[in-house]
Order: structure tokens, then sequence, then C-alpha cells
């Protein structure tokens, strides 16, 4: 077959007039559609067709949810190899990849702003970095949010997307859960709110410690949300599981959940949703509103 053809005396290559597609669509994982990547992307990547939310990057997310003028803080910290773990692939192999992958240091991002007139301290997991898997590094990071929640009184909220904890640090990575559990603890003392948003997915020690213990437990539509994952849990009971068994859906049935909101709606629903939270707190007495009181 000619890729070449004369027209006009001269030589024209056929390939150089074909429209380059190629990358331009990606399928959706729920119903299938081919989507044009830019249509996806202008609509915070949520589905078109069908509404399926998409794995969204913590910095975008950060944008969609924070007024202009946010900052992003506690982006210096660095994963170490306490374990010197070489299995398959050697731990700083794998961060060198996922730093240069996501252009961050580890799994989390901290921001302060506003969302609508009201002041925040926005924690966002990342889940491009090791499957969002929760080290030391995001513990630390998480922790330092909430004590600037504490010191500035300004309510926090975590968005989770995870695999869970990073096995790659061992006991250091377990120790995050009871590390932020404790925090938060003192962030209730305090009456500070705290609203946690679960994305696709969020599972392991980040549901069993900061992903459940919100004063406000909401949810991405189709998130996958548990401890162990529907896999294990069918291959360790040998049972089948209920259709849609940990999708926010089942969860939000079965009281898990206060709240399922769509991607595009989770600004105005945390603006509205900080407006009666930040009424409340200022209702309380000023001496059982010292932070760290008990």
């Amino acid at each position: 077959m000619s890729w070449f053809k004369r027209e006009d005396h001269q030589i024209v290559n056929d390939a150089e007039k074909t429209v380059r597609t190629e990358g331009l669509w990606t399928k959706c994982g729920n119903c299938g559609a081919i989507l044009f990547k830019q249509e996806l992307e202008d609509n915070l990547q949520v589905c078109t067709k069908c509404g399926y939310h998409f794995r969204l990057d913590a910095r975008r997310r950060i944008a969609n949810l924070l007024e202009p003028g946010y900052q992003l803080v506690d982006l210096e910290l660095k994963s170490t190899d306490p374990l010197q773990f070489t299995d398959l692939k050697p731990y700083k192999k794998r961060l060198l990849e996922a730093q240069k992958k996501t252009g961050l240091n580890d799994a989390i991002v901290n921001a302060i702003g506003e969302i609508g007139p009201h002041p925040v301290v926005l924690s966002v997991m990342e889940y491009a970095f090791i499957g969002g898997s929760m080290g030391a590094v995001v513990g630390e990071t998480i922790t330092r949010a909430i004590d600037r929640s504490l010191a500035t009184r300004h309510p926090l909220i975590i968005v989770a997307a995870s695999g869970g904890a990073r096995m790659m640090e061992g006991i250091a990575s377990l120790m995050q859960l009871a590390k932020i559990s404790s925090a938060l603890g003192r962030l209730d003392d305090a009456k500070i709110p705290y609203v946690s948003v679960m994305t696709d997915p969020t599972t392991g020690g980040v549901t069993a410690s900061f992903a459940m213990l919100g004063d406000l437990n909401i949810a991405e539509p189709g998130a996958l949300i548990g401890f162990a994952g529907p896999r294990v849990i069918e291959q360790t009971i040998r049972q089948k599981l209920p259709e849609g068994f940990q999708r926010s859906e089942f969860l939000l049935e079965h009281g898990f959940l206060d709240a399922i909101v769509p991607r595009k709606e989770m600004k105005a629903y945390l603006a509205q949703t900080l407006g009666w939270m930040t009424q409340a707190a200022t209702a309380v007495p000023a001496n059982s509103a010292t932070p760290g009181a008990r």
C-alpha cells in the first residue's frame, strides 16, 4: 500500500493530512460511552452521559472547592524508608516515581482558604501517589491541618481518596490512625466543625480512622468505601456480597453516611453546611470551646 500520492505534480504525504485523535478520547468505566477528554475535564471529570465520577487529582479538587486566592501549605515533608523496604520494587524508587508522576512529595495536599464566605482548613488526598496510601508524611500533614484548625478555629475539611495504610512503612504507618484520631479528639473538644468527604476509593486504615470521624460524613456518588475490599470479604466469608456493597449509596441506605453529594454540587453544599455548623459552634459557651478543654 502506498502512503504517498501525486497531486499537482507534487508528492503529498497522506499521513500529514490526517487529523490526529489519539489520546483525545476516553471510555467511561460505567456506561462505556466514548468521551472527549476536554469535555470530561470541563465537567470536573464526571461522565456527561451517566454521571459516573472519575478520580480527580488533589490540586484540581482544591481549586474547585476553594475561592481564588487560597494558599497551599505543608508541602515540604518527604517520606523516608524506615524499613529499607525492597519487596518487588524498592520503596525509595516507588517514592521517586510517584513524586515525578504527581509533582507532590506525598499523597496529601493541605490548603487554607475560603468556601463561600467561610474560612476553612482543607486537606486533600492524592490517589495517584502510591494509591493515596497513608504513611508518616500523610499522618503528619493531616495532623498539622488539624493543629492549624485548632489555632485559627476555622472548620476542617478532609477529602479522602486512599487504599489505606502504606505497608512499606509498617508500624510507622499504622501509628497514624491513632495519631490523627487523637488530634481529631482535641478538635471535637474545642467544638470546631470537621467535615469528612469520601471519594473513590476510601478504604483500609483511612476508613478505620479519620474518614469516618467527621461531624458530617459525606461521599461522592458511587465511591467505594470500606475497610477490607469486597473481594477479600467474599473470599473470607465464602459468600456472595449484596449488589452495590460498600458503594456510597449502600452505605447511605444503611446509616454509615449522612449524605451523597455530586461533585459539581459539593462546593455549594459545603458552603451551606459550614453556615449552620459555624452558627452552632459560636452558640457554644466560651469556656467549653477552649481548644484542648475536656
